[in-house]
């Protein structure tokens, strides 16, 4: 494919091929670059870029619901993890297409996306809800940008909506030994416990596997994580990061209860016979076969319920562990690389409601530390 660059007036006309019409006639098509020479240099090339990967080029009749179903197809499904691409279909589908997607691509102004942001909040929908449907078109038109189909990305002249910071309901020791005892007498004790004391991810503890687990030297291996996705069901998968990927120190009592966990699981296991698939998982389901994660989610908001705990989450279990880890004075880089966290400015972003009785304690340790210092006598 070829391209040129010619100035008209004020800006800049991009001419290149169009490909073949039916009658098997070639076809050139123009695009108008506002900027400098070196941003239109820039849009033919993403134009040339995309005709190498086979992407069709229409600049001119391309709606935004055309655009955004081949982004999902050529960009999201085939470099996102599933439950990623489920979320940003979802978004369009509920919420960009009925809004947008009649709009031809090239034409689409600010003016369209500020507008569908304020009806979101008209009909209460939430500042976050809107703010992360934001994002994901921003993402969209920023390949578009890149792809050569357009030549700036409107969504970067909207004033987003201030989500304010989402605050959990942690529960405090007394609540999750309470919740833990109830949960003696379903299945998913090791499970919740397990969760409660290393702060790991939900995927990440029903994907563990026993070959992961080395109870002699008191350590869990984090190195796949198992999701429901739609439409594909139970998929295992590598961390979402490569720190997500990592080692776990486990302590006396939850080698107690695993070691206890295996007992029982290999007493079933034996009564079970053939009918057992077993798969080498720490928490499986009654046939061995990987457990289903919503399962234990509802057995926990049930169990939270019966101790007064309305509204706690089994996420809520992983908040729980960093801030017991942050009060009683672990180093954040710590709690970090116990979590998973890509970074420690996650980790303290996450747990900022912690730090104010941090930093008094900072505070309180250096004054005693000064208090005791010798003073001189003049």
């Amino acid at each position: 494919m070829n391209g040129s660059i010619r100035k008209r007036g004020n800006a800049w006309e991009i001419r290149f091929d169009g490909g073949y019409d039916a009658d098997g006639k070639r076809v050139q098509k123009s695009i108008t670059v506002k900027g400098t020479k070196a941003e239109a240099q820039r849009q033919l090339r993403g134009l040339l870029a995309t005709h190498d990967k086979g992407i069709p080029i229409n600049t001119s009749k391309l709606t935004v619901a055309e655009y955004l179903e081949r982004w999902l197809r050529d960009y999201v499904i085939p470099n996102t993890r599933p439950r990623t691409s489920e979320g940003y279909k979802g978004i369009i589908r509920r919420y960009l297409l009925p809004a947008l997607g009649h709009i031809q691509l090239a034409k689409l102004q600010p003016a369209d996306l500020q507008g569908m942001e304020a009806r979101l909040l008209d009909k209460g929908l939430s500042p976050r809800t809107v703010l992360h449907t934001h994002r994901v078109l921003f993402t969209a038109l920023k390949h578009a940008v890149k792809w050569g189909l357009i030549w700036r990305n409107p969504a970067e002249a909207v004033n987003t909506p201030k989500a304010a910071p989402k605050e959990a309901l942690i529960p405090n020791a007394d609540g999750v030994t309470s919740i833990l005892e109830l949960a003696k007498e379903t299945p998913y004790h090791a499970l919740l416990h397990f969760l409660a004391f290393t702060g790991c991810r939900r995927g990440e503890a029903v994907g563990l596997r026993w070959q992961d687990v080395d109870l002699d030297n008191s350590t869990a291996s984090i190195v796949q994580t198992l999701h429901r996705v739609l439409g594909r069901g139970l998929v295992i998968q590598p961390p979402k990061s490569a720190k997500g990927r990592r080692a776990i120190a486990l302590d006396t009592e939850t080698l107690a209860v695993l070691r206890a966990h295996r007992t029982q699981q290999l007493e079933h296991r034996l009564r079970m016979g053939e009918a057992y698939q077993d798969q080498g998982l720490v928490f499986a389901d009654p046939l061995g076969r990987p457990l289903d994660p919503n399962e234990a989610t509802r057995t926990f908001r049930t169990l939270a319920r019966r101790t007064g705990l309305e509204g706690v989450r089994l996420h809520d279990l992983r908040h729980f562990h960093a801030s017991a880890l942050l009060q009683a004075g672990t180093h954040p880089k710590i709690v970090q690389e116990r979590l998973g966290h890509a970074t420690i400015s996650v980790t303290l972003d996450t747990y900022s409601h912690v730090l104010p009785g941090l930093q008094e304690q900072a505070a309180t340790a250096f004054a005693t530390i000064m208090s005791k210092a010798k003073r001189p006598n003049f």
